[in-house]
């Protein structure tokens, strides 16, 4: 065995860069068990209790975003960035990584460029079709650029790319229920049409919206809907429920088990975030995908452009979703030669992108094997 290795993973914010963070870790570690990995994330951010609850420890920056709106406060920004690279600084230092991998957030983009100056070998994992403003800063400072789609050269230089693909979480891939069992973990009949509409771990609005005011439809469908409202949601819609249960619909604030959601969904409805679209195409699963406006360079439409061009999608814009979203998801899922052909388009898209935890994972431990 070599000497004891030591990695900094860095990035959050969203569960869009946690759960390929995680993946990777995991994969180092199934590599070389004996390894410590260090994550490095947002203060206040959700990296903070998922990232521990995965079974690593997390030092936090008290790094924020740019305020576009309030151009004043961005002075409180730029202090915190001062003192965040400071602090990204010392935690490298004590650690003493032998390389370091960023997923995006604004973390990553502190704990990089330290590293980087420290001459430490660095990864970045992009998991977009456009990629994100930290990461293109990143981006001739690292060795390695792992992404998920073809033409990124225009974002990065193109001989520091490799197509890996997104890692995506292990318990989607391997969930052993049957859709019969799956259903019914949810409380759910197990004979029924079943429709998984999901808003990312915080929620969106505008989804939710479409099935508080169309309670109607969800009731006369004869379909079943697991509805994940998100945890900054859920006290509201469970206010507005009161006396309007309906027996075909699942409330959850957050699934925690996304294999057996995935295996009980004969459709999913979902935003458009790197992740989940990885998730789908590995599955196969047909999805109506409702981009967010509010994400950098509007990458979320990009992301689902890529599949709705090749009927491996269908997509509603985010301020239509309330009149039409839950009709359309309705008509689909009674419509069992769509859902194949969806089910067909968007796994073909997958067949190039499998195991890519393990291959970002063997990149990084040829970081580390060069650096030697």
């Amino acid at each position: 065995m070599d000497k004891e290795l030591r990695i900094i993973i860095s990035g959050g914010g969203t569960g869009g860069h946690i759960f390929p963070a995680v993946s990777i870790a995991n994969a180092i570690k199934r590599k070389r068990p004996d390894a410590k990995i260090l994550f490095v994330g947002a203060e206040g951010r959700m990296e903070m209790q998922r990232v521990p609850a995965a079974g690593y420890e997390i030092k936090g920056l008290p790094i924020k975003g740019f305020n576009r709106s309030h151009i004043l406060k961005n002075f409180a920004v730029l202090w915190d960035l001062a003192k965040s690279l400071r602090l990204a600084r010392r935690i490298i230092k004590d650690f003493k990584p032998m390389a370091a991998v960023g997923v995006g957030g604004y973390a990553s983009g502190a704990t990089l460029y330290e590293c980087a100056k420290m001459h430490i070998p660095c990864l970045i994992q992009e998991q977009n079709s456009y990629a994100g403003v930290t990461n293109k800063l990143l981006a001739n400072k690292v060795q390695k650029i792992c992404v998920a789609y073809e033409g990124m050269e225009r974002f990065f230089p193109a001989g520091h790319i490799i197509m890996t693909g997104n890692p995506v979480r292990q318990n989607v891939l391997d969930s052993p229920m049957t859709k019969e069992q799956a259903r019914e973990s949810f409380g759910l009949a197990p004979d029924k049409k079943t429709i998984l509409i999901v808003g990312g771990s915080l929620g969106a609005r505008t989804m939710n919206e479409s099935i508080q005011q169309h309670l109607d439809i969800v009731r006369d469908s004869g379909v079943q809907f697991i509805w994940q409202t998100g945890k900054y949601y859920n006290a509201k819609i469970m206010e507005f429920m009161k006396g309007k249960e309906l027996p075909n619909l699942k409330i959850l604030d957050f699934v925690s088990d996304m294999g057996a959601a995935y295996k009980a969904a004969d459709l999913v409805i979902s935003r458009a975030g790197a992740s989940s679209i990885s998730e789908f195409q590995l599955i196969g699963k047909p999805v109506i995908l409702v981009p967010s406006p509010n994400v950098a360079e509007d990458h979320q439409r990009k992301n689902a452009m890529a599949l709705v061009n090749r009927h491996a999608a269908l997509y509603v814009e985010d301020a239509e979703a309330p009149d039409k979203l839950l009709a359309l998801a309705v008509k689909t899922v009674a419509d069992d030669k769509e859902l194949a052909a969806l089910s067909t388009n968007v796994k073909e898209m997958g067949l190039k992108l499998r195991n890519a935890d393990d291959v970002i994972a063997d990149e990084v431990l040829k970081l580390v094997k060069g650096a030697e």
